[in-house]
């Protein structure tokens, strides 16, 4: 593979109201819908891309059906692309007492969700997969998974893991090679 292109969904209300938003399935509202159609277009203008591949969640898929329409490609889903499931504090304020140390505890599984171990091992796999395909490829998920993709290319310290951020619909670019990987 030549480019790996990674987008974040538009905009939900959990976003918009700085909760957290893992495992909740919940769909893009009209601001995030007009984000993906936009992206989308971004996306097209590239002309390059010839693979989509999404997380099964609402909002990915909405955003990855306004890409698809743009690209004239199917969407592939894959369940690795589903974001963390940030247990018992999904829903809360990011501000949550203990929500920032639990992030930071990789081995750690958050109460009653999953660790960032856990994300790190569904991801790489697919990321593993896709290096020795010859499709260029959007991955269309989510902030945390991201993040654990941003860390595939980058060595990362824990602070720059936990400042890492994707606004909705940004893309990255990046590219695998023989030896290394690295962001475009």
């Amino acid at each position: 593979m030549e480019k790996l292109y990674v987008t974040r969904h538009g905009l939900t209300e959990f976003n918009a109201q700085e909760r957290v938003c893992g495992s909740t399935d919940i769909p893009l509202t009209e601001t995030g819908l007009l984000q993906a159609e936009q992206m989308a277009q971004q996306a097209a203008a590239f002309g390059d891309i010839q693979r989509i591949i999404a997380s099964p969640m609402i909002r990915a898929q909405q955003t990855a059906e306004a890409v698809s329409r743009a690209l004239q490609l199917p969407i592939e889903t894959d369940e690795r692309l589903k974001e963390w499931n940030y247990g018992t504090f999904e829903g809360k304020s990011h501000l949550t007492s203990g929500f920032q140390e639990a992030k930071a505890e990789f081995g750690v599984k958050m109460p009653e969700g999953e660790s960032v171990f856990q994300i790190v091992f569904r991801t790489y796999s697919l990321l593993e997969e896709l290096k020795h395909t010859e499709l260029n490829t959007i991955l269309v998920c989510h902030g945390g998974v991201a993040r654990v993709i941003d860390s595939y290319f980058h060595d990362m310290s824990v602070e720059r893991f936990m400042s890492f951020f994707m606004g909705n619909c940004e893309i990255k670019t990046y590219s695998f090679s023989d030896s290394f990987s690295k962001e475009i």
